[in-house]
């Protein structure tokens, strides 16, 4: 065997040896000239200013995600925003509902997110709890992140005064039926360690909240939208809310605009 590829190699050169002049083209052909200067020894941001790629920059984004009416004189809200590089940021998150001039109830979170994997970020930091009843904090870790079939996904525990615990699964997903024509489900689910009768809150499963709303982009940033809301309370949680006179099941027909800059 290796003495018929010594016989082949020796074959290859022969014929390159006597083989045809080289073409017009090759003749003609003239190698461009060695680089004439060398990239000097630089910092960081001198060599990211000179190739415009600069991965440490810190940047930020508001998407205000809902600003919807429902049944003419009540809104609600839910909206993030964050500031930071490729694997910190300091993200803020606000959801509530404002009825009949007043805010029933809204959540604030303040928390710091930190990139964990390719697709998933865990976060830590603190929620408030405002509007009827009194004010409650917590302390605030979980995960967030794209699941399986780019399905939007947030887990979040909580701790309170007094190991008051809580739990907040929210997802959502973008249908998209054209390129401009979005259809989006969404689900949060709402769990408590212990009765708040105050913000009408029982212990185990507190409440779903499921939504379907069809937008329009005219552009990515700006899109009118249109849907349905469905919330339904479990529990002490229903108990509670009928003893304060309100439903314990209820059902919306939102209309609102999703913003982000």
């Amino acid at each position: 065997m290796r003495r018929a590829c010594a016989v082949f190699a020796m074959v290859a050169l022969v014929a390159q040896a006597f083989g045809e002049e080289p073409g017009q083209s090759e003749r003609e052909h003239v190698p461009p000239d060695p680089p004439q200067t060398r990239v000097h020894a630089m910092p960081y941001h001198e060599m990211a200013a000179m190739m415009g790629m600069d991965d440490r920059k810190r940047f930020g984004k508001v998407m205000i995600d809902r600003v919807e009416w429902r049944d003419g004189d009540s809104f609600s809200w839910d909206a993030t925003a964050w500031y930071g590089g490729d694997f910190h940021k300091l993200w803020v998150e606000t959801e509530g509902e404002h009825t009949d001039g007043t805010t029933r109830d809204a959540r604030i979170e303040v928390l710091w997110d930190r990139i964990a994997t390719a697709w998933w970020s865990t976060r830590l930091g603190m929620r408030w709890d405002v509007g009827d009843g009194p004010t409650q904090s917590w302390v605030a870790f979980g995960v967030a992140g794209l699941a399986p079939g780019f399905v939007e996904l947030e887990a979040m525990a909580y701790v309170g005064d007094g190991g008051r615990t809580a739990l907040r699964l929210s997802t959502e997903y973008d249908l998209l039926l054209t390129q401009r024509l979005v259809l989006q489900p969404a689900l949060e689910l709402n769990a408590y360690g212990e009765d708040d009768p105050g913000r009408l809150i029982g212990a185990g499963l507190s409440d779903l909240e499921l939504g379907l709303r069809l937008r329009y982009e005219f552009r990515r940033e700006v899109a009118p939208y249109v849907g349905v809301n469905w919330l339904k309370r479990f529990g002490d949680s229903a108990n509670f809310a009928e003893a304060a006179g309100e439903e314990s099941d209820e059902f919306a027909v939102v209309a609102g605009i999703r913003l982000w800059f």
